[in-house]
């Protein structure tokens, strides 16, 4: 229970890799506040679905209905948090939407313009402005606080669409600048490359899962890295979930590593 009363923020965690960090984090005694934009039954992909998996996983769990295309609603879900708790010790920004339908392939001038506006709006947008209202609570909790921005190979090569590939590599960028602004306040920003992470998505369109991470597997590197005693020397780096995986031996719900990522290039 390494995280025993740490205040931890997972955005769109309703499902994928947002609800597998949310149910890591809890499982070390964290409280864990969620957004998402599903509601319902505990039993579906929902925000009371993961509140329930992050209570049943030893944490506490709170959420918040918030779509992170509305700067109001993304700010009064912070105002939410730092109200209840008074401090955010981690933030992981992971929410992400994926266009309908997915911009799989083709050129850029075969995607309707809005496909730019949900990949890099609020893959990287909405991650600037979760980081900028959480700023100040992150700033409460001081020295070892941390923000995870969730990434991907695709920052790095031609993953999916061009504008999908724009949206990861200006999420590298604006971590590594982060890092270097809140250096002095020992804060930590880095990003996280998972693999590829047997999603429901993923599962849903028929793709081969084989040889993919799970999003639970994905998630507790993100609490292992959270606890790295050299924290702020990877600030501003690239964490690929593999190579966590390997150094704390984090292993997922079948006992294994994280596999590696085919296509890696570096």
């Amino acid at each position: 229970m390494s995280l025993k009363g740490k205040v931890c923020v997972v955005t769109g965690a309703t499902r994928g890799i947002g609800r597998g960090t949310a149910v890591a984090l809890a499982e070390q005694g964290a409280i864990v506040y969620v957004s998402g934009r599903s509601t319902g039954s505990v039993d579906e992909l929902t925000i009371e679905g993961t509140i329930a998996a992050i209570n049943a996983a030893g944490g506490e769990g709170h959420g918040m209905r918030v779509d992170h295309a509305i700067d109001s609603e993304i700010e009064g879900f912070f105002e939410y948090v730092g109200g209840e708790q008074g401090k955010i010790d981690i933030l992981v920004n992971n929410v992400y939407k994926i266009p309908n339908p997915p911009a799989w392939g083709g050129g850029f001038w075969d995607h309707p313009i809005q496909v730019w506006d949900d990949q890099v709006g609020i893959g990287l947008r909405a991650h600037y402005v979760a980081s900028w209202h959480a700023a100040k609570w992150l700033f409460e909790a001081g020295a070892g606080s941390l923000i995870v921005n969730v990434s991907s190979p695709g920052g790095q090569s031609y993953h999916f669409s061009s504008s999908y590939g724009a949206g990861k590599a200006g999420l590298d960028r604006l971590t590594a600048d982060m890092a270097l602004e809140l250096k002095d306040k020992e804060i930590a920003a880095i990003t996280l490359y998972p693999g590829s992470v047997a999603t429901e998505f993923i599962l849903a369109s028929g793709r081969d899962p084989s040889g993919a991470q799970t999003t639970l597997g994905v998630g507790r590197t993100v609490a292992a890295v959270a606890e790295a005693p050299d924290l702020m020397a990877r600030s501003g780096s690239i964490q690929w979930v593999e190579d966590l995986s390997k150094e704390f031996d984090v292993r997922d719900e079948h006992g294994n590593l994280a596999p590696v990522y085919s296509q890696r290039e570096n």
